[in-house]
């Protein structure tokens, strides 16, 4: 099984931890990057391949992860020279894909089983399946319906139950067929395309653990009750192989030099 991670992103809202570092190596707990935990995982769940799209800083990707091995994975890499976006990636690397495989952001924290995605993703049918969360929110005044001048209906601080999705999907190779190598394409414009054509995404509904660290907020609140998930999101073993590991260790940041155009290549 084939995974495509997005780890080439600029985290411009979780800056300043993503000025030295890229997103999915900033520290979760004392001992694990969000791409360390997420490529175990993966191994643990049956993937042996993995390619990382990088662009933001991606030389400190390559140094971390290296070949794979020490995760069990054979990995490789596609240097963004422009971001390309979360789809746009994709068009570039088609030669090296299998017909159905899995595509997620790279600083997902998430107890869904991944292989159960891919393998519900290929028997659907479908060209796109999206993992997808429910979010409740609370709105704060009264909400009113009206048609013309008349108000018909009134809601005091509903709740409104909707489901988003987690940046995790499976998708095939035929869906991404007919799109032009190096052309910036994100997943809602994939999204709004299938819709378009009559050849809707499906959605797998997960309700377990999930956590985006998109915001300073959600980086705080992974930190802050890590302790509490580490044991549902690695894998037996894996603290055993984190130790063992010689390449575990990326350079703190006051080690690392700023940012140039190189780092950004």
């Amino acid at each position: 099984m084939h995974v495509v991670i997005m780890a080439g992103g600029k985290g411009v809202r979780l800056r300043p931890y993503t000025s030295v570092l890229p997103k999915p190596l900033v520290p979760i707990g004392d001992n694990y990057a969000i791409l360390e935990i997420i490529l175990y995982q993966l191994a643990a769940r049956g993937f042996t391949r993995a390619t990382l799209a990088i662009n933001h800083l991606g030389s400190l990707i390559r140094a971390f992860v290296g070949d794979g091995s020490r995760f069990g994975l054979r990995v490789d890499y596609l240097e963004e020279r422009v971001p390309l976006s979360t789809i746009g990636p994709l068009f570039g690397m088609r030669d090296r894909l299998p017909e159905h495989f899995l595509v997620m952001n790279g600083d997902v924290l998430t107890d869904l089983d991944y292989a159960d995605l891919l393998a519900t993703h290929t028997r659907s049918g479908a060209p796109l399946t999206v993992a997808t969360y429910r979010r409740s929110v609370k709105v704060d005044f009264g909400v009113l319906e009206s048609e013309g001048d008349k108000i018909v209906k009134f809601s005091e601080k509903p709740v409104l139950d909707y489901r988003v999705s987690m940046g995790v999907y499976g998708l095939s190779a035929r869906t991404i067929a007919d799109y032009c190598e190096g052309r910036t394409f994100g997943f809602d414009e994939l999204v709004l395309d299938l819709l378009s054509k009559g050849d809707p995404p499906t959605s797998y509904d997960f309700n377990g653990y999930w956590l985006d660290i998109g915001r300073p907020e959600d980086y705080d609140e992974a930190n802050a009750h890590f302790a509490e998930v580490e044991p549902i999101l690695l894998p037996a073993g894996a603290a055993r192989l984190h130790l063992e590991s010689d390449l575990m260790t990326v350079a703190p940041p006051a080690s690392i030099p700023p940012t140039s155009t190189a780092d950004q290549e």
